[in-house]
């Protein structure tokens, strides 16, 4: 009796360039930008804005000069990428002004000009990281190097007459007229740290424990007890971000992104529930011990109570953020015609927030489906990468994103504590354009190498030979 078994999905990625396609995806991207300054333009004055044209050719100029470089440089990169981030870019850039233009001081919409120039500087970023970074692989070489890079970036903050803290939580650091979040780059070193520490001890990690059952059946397989410092770390770090830095969204993401890497490396559940009850179990702690977690936590039981809506720091831009989206209903007000300028930090924390009451569900949920494209890519890539360090390194970041994605989402929708963290690509600022932009850089590299056609003297190897006698 014979027994067949499911083929297996394909991993590899097809050798073709494919960047007509990107251009004009590109092209599309352009076109979405002026059309948004446009429209804002047309329902805050009636008039189009000049913008249209200096904003909107700016952009458009930045995303032609990285098509064509990305011809040159990684043409066998992934096509959806770069037209991807260039999308949310662009409807970032257009959220930007139309909320800067609102203001009756600057109804030109002046702020989102250093929202271009980050722009410029993240593409940058985005195409050195192609250009030197041959193979990612080299990145296995400084395994604790990148761990002390990451650690030092988050302890940054902290340090006296470099911190800078705004709005209670302790995470930027100011240099003149410069404020930076190290915590945004703090996260790329962790994830380069964890793809090569897992890939060296995922053999030592898998090594099941001690079992718990339940009569015949295994609840959950522990590991050994000298293999949990790894978990522990994590949980220590993560925790001592919530409390020190009073930044729930930073120490969330890390150790989500921690325990995600780890289940990719191991395959074991067990690492995932012992990481989730201990971090449930420091949180409940910190929430006993810290007033600053108790606040969050009451703003976001009790977000329509009037004592909390009216306090300092309270819930009341939360609540306007509800109502706007609220109010935005399916179609929306349109670009323009919504009060989102109103919320507070309605062009970063907010920005998310601000697309659904102008744009309504179906622009945020198009916006959220082109993240989660750009998720779902960068989990194709980690499929079709050589080696696992290329493969943890690019599921790392693609978790990065996800992770990102929905706690700023979460926060404003009342699934999850409000916690400050800005969506990719989208949220005015320079620190996580730039480290969003590096981050793509690292998928386009890996990308192109895995579907790079290998030498043809490398493919000739395998063919038949016919041996004379």
């Amino acid at each position: 009796m014979s027994s067949t078994s499911a083929p297996e999905a394909p991993t590899a990625l097809p050798p073709v360039k494919r960047r007509n396609a990107e251009l004009v995806l590109t092209v599309i991207a352009i076109f979405i930008t002026m059309a948004g300054i446009a429209i804002a333009g047309l329902n805050l004055n009636g008039q189009v804005p000049s913008a249209m044209w200096t904003v909107g050719l700016t952009f458009g100029a930045l995303s032609a000069v990285a098509h064509v470089a990305m011809r040159f440089l990684a043409p066998y990169a992934d096509p959806l990428i770069m037209p991807c981030a260039l999308f949310l870019n662009g409807i970032g850039v257009a959220m930007i002004w139309r909320l800067n233009a609102s203001h009756e001081e600057n109804i030109e919409g002046a702020g989102v000009g250093m929202q271009l120039v980050w722009t410029a500087v993240g593409l940058i970023c985005c195409f050195l990281i192609i250009v030197f970074l041959k193979d990612p692989r080299i990145l296995q070489r400084y395994t604790y190097i990148s761990a002390l890079v990451a650690i030092v970036l988050l302890m940054l903050p902290i340090i006296p007459g470099l911190g800078h803290a705004v709005y209670g939580a302790q995470l930027w650091i100011k240099i003149g007229p410069f404020t930076m979040q190290p915590s945004e780059f703090a996260k790329i070193a962790l994830v380069i740290f964890l793809a090569s520490y897992l890939m060296s001890k995922r053999q030592v990690l898998q090594i099941v424990g001690k079992p718990i059952k339940v009569g015949r059946f295994t609840l959950i397989e522990l590991p050994r007890a000298r293999d949990l410092a790894p978990i522990l770390v994590g949980w220590l770090l993560a925790i001592g971000m919530l409390v020190v830095l009073r930044d729930l969204g930073t120490s969330l993401l890390l150790f989500g992104t921690f325990l995600a890497m780890l289940y990719v490396a191991t395959q074991r559940s067990s690492w995932v529930t012992i990481g989730l009850v201990m971090f449930a179990g420091g949180a409940t702690l910190a929430y006993f011990l810290f007033w600053h977690v108790r606040a969050r936590v009451n703003i976001w039981i009790n977000t329509f109570d009037q004592e909390v809506y009216e306090a300092v720091g309270g819930s009341q831009q939360l609540v306007e953020g509800l109502v706007g989206m609220a109010y935005g209903g399916l179609f929306g007000t349109g670009i323009g015609g919504g009060q989102a300028h109103n919320t507070f930090a309605a062009d970063s924390d907010f920005i998310l927030a601000s697309i659904g009451e102008e744009l309504g569900l179906t622009g945020l949920l198009a916006v959220l489906m082109v993240l989660g494209l750009l998720v779902e890519r960068g989990m194709r890539i980690a499929l079709a990468a050589t080696g696992p360090f290329n493969k943890l390194l690019t599921s790392g970041i693609a978790f990065v994103l996800a992770y990102q994605v929905f706690i700023v989402l979460g926060g404003i929708s009342r699934v999850i504590p409000l916690t400050g963290s800005t969506t990719p690509f989208m949220a005015a600022g320079g620190s996580a354009l730039m480290a969003s932009w590096i981050m793509m850089g690292i998928l386009l590299r890996i990308s192109d190498n895995a579907r790079r056609p290998a030498p043809q003297s490398i493919q000739d190897e395998g063919a038949t030979q016919v041996i004379r006698r």
